[in-house]
């Protein structure tokens, strides 16, 4: 059985382009476009790893991180259009796996992701 992927982000081009990727890649993948609708997937599917963009309307990026980080050892790639080194840190230190700045590669993300599960599921 293949490992779910959550990508959440508010801009349906930068989801599609990363769910493609990572189907390509072998993974099923889930997306959602805002931070309440990426907490209700996450809890109801319990996906193997979420790729978590910052600005998200609703609920931001660090909100839902925080919340997931406290309900779950799910782990996170960030994705994300901010670019300063403090939002950076602030994600790492919050408990984020990686960090991800727009514009991205594709197959970084990718490897990325790979990487990350590689580390947290053995």
């Amino acid at each position: 059985m293949p490992q779910t992927v959550l990508v959440v982000d508010d801009e349906p081009r930068i989801a599609a382009i990363a769910a493609d990727y990572l189907r390509h890649a072998g993974y099923s993948v889930l997306t959602a476009s805002d931070g309440t609708e990426a907490l209700a997937l996450a809890r109801a599917k319990r996906p193997d790893l979420v790729v978590l963009d910052l600005g998200l309307p609703r609920l931001g990026g660090l909100e839902v991180a925080r919340t997931l980080l406290a309900e779950t050892a799910v782990p996170i790639v960030m994705l994300t259009a901010r670019v300063e080194e403090s939002d950076r840190l602030r994600g790492l230190e919050l408990g984020a796996d990686d960090y991800i700045t727009k514009p991205f590669s594709p197959r970084e993300l990718v490897a990325r992701v790979r990487a990350v599960l590689r580390r947290t599921h053995g």
